[in-house]
């Protein structure tokens, strides 16, 4: 078990290495930050002292080692756009993603996975044709769309939900949420309905496929001969087995939301860290990009991480290929 974490927390770092390498040598050369900060107006005398105060006239080599060591330390240095730590602009801005990918994750398993369930025990019914068809649109709907149309039904014609903002929210500590208050719910709806179904459905078709394949297994024919319930079956293991694949999905979709969340973000104006990474890019806000990939590449590989330990622990057959190896 320790080997195995240790080789998975030596490929983490390499990752993470690599990811930070590019995501520096990309930014490096996406516009002129000067341009921005200084106007078209600028003399040269300005842009070469600008320059050099924001350490843009170092070597490449210098410059990312000074960006590397820093981030350790969670330290991405400053803004060029709005001149603040960029550490202190994602932490104000990753409690509401962090709140929206959870909230959105939790409808997508939520309703995802009984919705799964029922088509592929109901097959050929017209429920599950139903289910079937709405998941096809829910795949093939652009996010951007489907929060249009949100907008337009809920917000424009019924006035149920408003249509922008997080709404009031309570801060505890350097940690802010919504989720305290009436209207942080009353607002967190719409972008968590529009962010979750995609996932929603995509978790929907997995669970479906999966749990066909598990009840044309020969230990679940063996269980209807021994005469156990239908429902001991479907729910005490087809159900169970299914749901280890379903694990790496959900995972890695919840690494998605909140890398994803972008366009979520910007159609509802939600203050996260999409609607941050857009305005960095606009104003070639280099810091700004480099530490959201960064940190995009941390939850992802952090996630990764956690779904291989529950594979080592929830499926016997790696404990014993471990085993067997040695």
């Amino acid at each position: 078990m320790f080997a195995f974490v240790l080789q998975r927390l030596i490929q983490a770092v390499l990752v993470m290495v690599a990811v930070a390498f590019i995501a520096f040598l990309l930014f490096q050369y996406v516009g002129d930050p000067i341009v921005f900060l200084l106007g078209q107006d600028a003399t040269t005398e300005q842009i070469v002292e600008l320059r050099r105060d924001l350490g843009l006239d170092q070597p490449f080599v210098v410059q990312f080692w000074h960006f590397l060591t820093n981030a350790v330390q969670g330290e991405f240095g400053l803004s060029l756009r709005q001149g603040a730590k960029v550490s202190r602009l994602i932490a104000e801005r990753f409690p509401a993603t962090l709140e929206l990918a959870l909230m959105a994750a939790s409808m997508a398993l939520l309703i995802g996975i009984p919705m799964g369930v029922y088509a592929a025990l109901r097959r050929g019914t017209w429920g599950s044709q139903l289910l079937m068809t709405v998941s096809l649109l829910g795949v093939s709907l652009p996010t951007f769309l489907i929060g249009i149309l949100l907008i337009l039904i809920f917000a424009v014609g019924l006035g149920w939900f408003p249509s922008f903002g997080r709404g009031e929210v309570v801060q505890i500590g350097w940690w802010s949420t919504g989720l305290l208050t009436a209207k942080g719910w009353h607002h967190i709806v719409l972008p968590a309905v529009t962010l979750a179904i995609f996932q929603l459905t995509l978790i929907m078709r997995l669970v479906r496929a999966e749990m066909l394949e598990v009840l044309r297994t020969d230990y679940i024919k063996f269980a209807r001969a021994r005469g156990l319930s239908n429902r001991s079956i479907h729910f005490g293991h087809a159900l169970k087995n299914t749901l280890v694949p379903v694990m790496t999905i959900t995972g890695l979709q919840l690494g998605g939301l909140i890398a994803f969340a972008i366009i979520t973000e910007t159609v509802f104006q939600w203050p996260g860290m999409g609607l941050l990474f857009i305005q960095a890019v606009t104003f070639a806000d280099i810091p700004v990009m480099a530490a959201y990939l960064c940190l995009i590449a941390l939850i992802f590989v952090a996630i990764n991480l956690v779904v291989d330990l529950l594979y080592f622990a929830v499926d016997p057959r790696l404990r014993v290929g471990k085993v067997g190896g040695h």
